[in-house]
């Protein structure tokens, strides 16, 4: 298994879910400066020229939830994930594909100070705050004591905003992020 890796990009948290998951992976390094992400060869891998991608015989994932999702139904002796057919999976599902269609956008506009515009077609900022608060209940993870790939994608969006210097101002979160950060295998910068 390869993943295709740059230290300051969404590479990172695939690499999380790997290394939570115990897999055994090279890291293959991609050099933005030189392009290398656009090559004819990377793009076979992934189309759009972006990070994360990741190949695993003759699989190939790209973007960040579906590589966590390939992981965790990969090595479900790992126990990141609801097994399908069970009341949580559903649950699941919808906090990974939230955290990259709501979360991360909202988020975005929040650090760059952009209004978000109801047309296109994420919610507030706030209003995700009032989700996950929500979602995370009295935690400590988001299904309770089980940490999941679902605690991967929705908390690398809050690690990355203490990258940008800033905390939510949501003790329920800010706390959670801290359990996060406390994990041995927690998604590292540079």
């Amino acid at each position: 298994m390869k993943l295709y890796y740059y230290p300051k990009s969404r590479a990172a948290i695939s690499k999380w879910m790997l290394d939570e998951s115990g897999a055994k992976y090279e890291l293959v390094p991609i050099d933005f400066e030189k392009r290398e992400h656009k090559s004819p060869e990377f793009l076979k891998i992934n189309p759009s020229g972006k990070l994360p991608a990741l190949v695993d015989g003759e699989a190939r994932v790209f973007e960040g939830a579906a590589i966590c999702m390939y992981i965790a139904e990969k090595y479900p002796e790992a126990n990141l994930a609801p097994k399908p057919g069970t009341p949580e999976r559903g649950r699941y599902l919808s906090l990974m594909v939230y955290s990259t269609s709501q979360l991360e956008p909202a988020m975005g506009d929040k650090l760059m100070k952009v209004e978000t515009l109801p047309q296109r077609g994420w919610t507030d900022f706030e209003t995700v705050l009032n989700v996950v608060e929500g979602e995370l209940g009295k935690g400590p993870y988001l299904f309770g004591d089980w940490f999941t790939a679902a605690d991967v994608m929705i908390g690398s969006m809050f690690i990355w905003m203490r990258i940008w210097g800033t905390k939510t101002g949501r003790p329920t979160i800010d706390a959670y992020v801290d359990r996060l950060q406390a994990r041995p295998h927690c998604m590292k910068m540079g």
